[in-house]
């Protein structure tokens, strides 16, 4: 099942959900893939420098992990396209118009934009501002 491309259908139907909790985006130097499973990481991501773990806030203060901002994660819920263009770039630029940072992780069938906990709400306007 293939997603959309058309921008301006993704703009306008893209539905932000903000989901619960609180993430955070650990590093593990030396991490390997599959380590570390009890995390229940929502995301993972292997670079140069170590494993990038994206994990519930809860769970690295329990697991002793430090890290430096916390995140809400805002779903777009529409199915867009891997191919789909300028959708990134026009809500990052929105977000930014705001002074809000967009860590976005690209799903197969969505997209997930991580903005700082404090901002989410604000976040959620400015996304909506689109469907206008």
């Amino acid at each position: 099942m293939s997603g959309e491309t058309n921008l301006d259908i993704l703009l306008k139907s893209m539905s932000p959900q903000l989901n619960e909790g609180e993430f955070v985006f650990v590093s593990i130097e030396n991490g390997r893939y599959g380590q570390l499973g009890e995390l229940a990481p929502i995301a993972m991501f292997m670079e140069t420098e170590g494993m990038t773990l994206v994990v519930p806030k809860s769970t690295a203060d329990d697991s002793g992990f430090s890290y430096n901002s916390t995140f809400c994660c805002i779903t777009l819920t529409i199915h867009s396209s891997l191919d789909a263009v300028g959708l990134t770039a026009a809500f990052a630029s929105k977000l930014a118009e705001k002074d809000i940072s967009a860590n976005v992780i690209a799903g197969y069938y969505h997209d997930h934009i991580f903005v700082q906990s404090e901002k989410s709400e604000q976040a959620m306007s400015a996304l909506n501002e689109f469907r206008i």
